[in-house]
């Protein structure tokens, strides 16, 4: 059977197990199955042991329950609440007002835990019951952070980037500074489609609770020390070198519990019930995150995305068409592998195409870390959409519909940086 065909064929697999009602985690472990025992000799049985296992025994994995417990201590304390009491004030003359919390919360988010599902399930947890008590409406709240989340790739430090500095050998601090402006340029192109919508739908926005003077603003400001001083210790910890990832976020487990305990709103009930939703929340996404690396094997195996990125590198395109090649490559690969493994899988193959086209590989690594974002929410497939469901037990079908719009959004930004390369380039040049 020719490549497109298995292409096809596994599409196909993996929609009539998702429209079936199959959980997200038991799909793709099917889907995975299904390549194995058709297109590879390997027997699917041993393979789909060896891998589940390591990728749930993984040691990276750690940071990820440990960022989600301290969103679920948040979302249970007053702290969230404070949160936005202290920003609710400065946002009210902005269009959309507490709408942007969901993209504010998740770029400074991103700078902590560099991952896209621990961003979209942490700050999902705090914006999402708060944003619904106010009355704001259910698709722009759930799209706007599935896009938002998508920031924990781009803004650094960023997995991402680490794994295609080794494998493009660009330096890995050129990548991380280089990421900066695109990330910041994204979330205000997030914001600023919010606020278009808000503009263009004033009657779906509630009205701000009162007007707030400048000297009323700074008092009400007063409410964000709690989360401005937890932030500062979570990222202090790592950018000073004193922890990593993982120990930051066990930082940031800590202090969140010390601050509720200081606010009086920590009992065995509010600890309990954080710790059992951390719980199921990492459960489903470690059952996704599973299937995942058994589906990446089984298309290692087939041979699936190197025959594509061949195919792909022998069309001889110009340059603009070969990154628009690429990047429709890159979303379709998404519906299969996690954002770490298409790298691996495809940069030995398409590297010495790209660098034959006379693109830089330092513009090339914030191309491809904006693509896998774009993959992460890829209608109708995409991880931060799993995540959302998990979270909000929305139908997949709705949660891709609301989150369309910053999928184009983009697909702008590609277009952005193509145009004005300066966007991912400046700053390494200069620093």
């Amino acid at each position: 059977m020719s490549d497109f065909g298995i292409t096809f064929l596994l599409i196909t697999a993996l929609f009539l197990l998702l429209g079936s009602g199959v959980w997200i985690g038991l799909t793709l472990t099917g889907v995975a199955w299904i390549g194995m025992q058709l297109f590879s000799a390997r027997p699917a049985g041993d393979a789909m042991a060896v891998t589940i296992w390591g990728s749930s025994s993984s040691w990276t994995l750690t940071a990820l329950p440990l960022f989600l417990w301290m969103g679920e201590i948040l979302f249970r304390t007053r702290l969230s609440e404070g949160m936005f009491r202290g920003l609710a004030p400065w946002l009210n003359r902005l269009p959309g007002r507490l709408l942007h919390i969901n993209v504010i919360g998740c770029a400074i988010f991103a700078a902590v835990s560099g991952s896209s599902a621990a961003t979209c399930a942490t700050i999902g947890r705090m914006s999402l019951p708060e944003l619904g008590k106010r009355g704001y409406p259910d698709h722009i709240t759930i799209g706007s952070l599935a896009g938002a989340g998508t920031l924990g790739l781009l803004i650094p430090p960023s997995i991402i980037m680490i794994v295609y500095g080794v494998a493009a050998d660009v330096s890995i601090a050129k990548l991380f500074i280089a990421g900066v402006l695109p990330g910041i340029l994204l979330a205000g192109l997030f914001s600023g489609y919010l606020a278009v919508w808000a503009l263009m739908n004033p009657g779906q926005v509630p009205a701000p609770d009162q007007h707030f003077s400048f000297a009323q603003k700074l008092h009400e400001s007063r409410h964000l020390i709690p989360v401005v001083l937890l932030i500062a210790a979570v990222l202090g910890s790592i950018y000073t070198g004193v922890a990593t990832a993982t120990e930051a976020a066990a930082v940031g487990v800590v202090g969140s519990l010390l601050l509720s305990l200081v606010q009086g709103s920590l009992n065995w009930q509010t600890f309990s019930q954080s710790l059992m939703g951390a719980t199921r929340l990492y459960c489903m996404i470690a059952l996704i995150l599973a299937g995942a690396a058994f589906l990446t094997l089984a298309m290692g195996y087939i041979g699936l995305p190197r025959h594509l990125a061949e195919w792909i590198s022998g069309l001889g395109l110009t340059p603009f068409m070969l990154v628009i090649a690429l990047a429709v490559f890159y979303i379709v690969l998404g519906c299969f592998l996690d954002g770490i493994s298409m790298v691996v899988l495809t940069m030995g193959v398409l590297l010495p195409t790209v660098q034959a086209a006379g693109i830089d590989l330092l513009w090339f690594g914030i191309f491809i870390v904006v693509v896998v974002e774009m993959a992460q929410i890829t209608p109708p497939v995409g991880f931060n959409l799993f995540v959302l469901q998990g979270m909000t037990k929305k139908d997949i079908g709705y949660i891709a519909r609301v989150t369309m719009p910053f999928f184009f959004l983009m697909c702008a930004m590609v277009l952005l940086l193509w145009f004005f390369p300066g966007i991912a380039t400046w700053m390494p040049g200069h620093m």
